[in-house]
């Protein structure tokens, strides 16, 4: 699996987790069959399931993910790539896209990771699907998601603790008329 699509799977799973998110055992849905408590979300997953892995682990994973998406970002040719084109004989969506977006690196030294792959919008317009010229009649715009980071704090006297919050990114380009 490449960078890009390793993003989208991350950030899906982050928001399907919902990590970052507070965890209440008391909600549940009337007239559902499970017995156990769900996670908050959209998809209601049974918080057994959820609490099997370690909340530090997938979060140290995570990162580790994230860092190896900058690194094949940073090893490819990626950033230097500006056109506003579609290339239908690629498989990554972010150049089949109507609305293609490259990827720039966001760096942050107060974060934990320090370094997010964003998405940049490569064209003003839209590109036409059957003449595939860019259209400056529609807009391309950015897509944005939460994603989970630490923020790490300076202070000069006593311990500092990290805390987690969520982040606001692009993640992808969309066409609005």
């Amino acid at each position: 699996m490449d960078w890009p699509h390793n993003l989208l799977f991350l950030l899906t799973i982050s928001i399907f987790l919902g990590l970052g998110q507070p965890r209440s055992t008391k909600s549940k849905r009337k007239g559902q069959g499970r017995s156990g408590p769900l996670a908050p979300g959209p998809h209601q997953v049974p918080l057994d399931l959820v609490s099997r892995v370690k909340p530090y682990a997938r979060m140290e994973e995570y990162e580790r993910n994230i860092e190896e998406m900058v690194a094949q970002l940073r090893n490819s040719s990626e950033l230097a790539k500006r056109k506003c084109e579609v290339n239908l004989q690629l498989w990554m969506s972010n150049k089949r896209s109507l609305s293609p977006w490259g990827y720039s690196i966001n760096h942050d030294p107060s974060r934990i990771p320090a370094d997010l792959p964003e998405a940049r919008c490569l064209c003003l317009g839209c590109v036409n699907p059957f003449t595939m010229q860019e259209d400056r009649s529609m807009v391309s715009v950015p897509v944005f998601s939460q994603v989970p980071v630490r923020r790490l704090c300076h202070t000069r006297t006593g311990p500092c603790r990290q805390r987690a919050v969520m982040e606001t990114i692009a993640v992808g380009c969309t066409c609005i008329f």
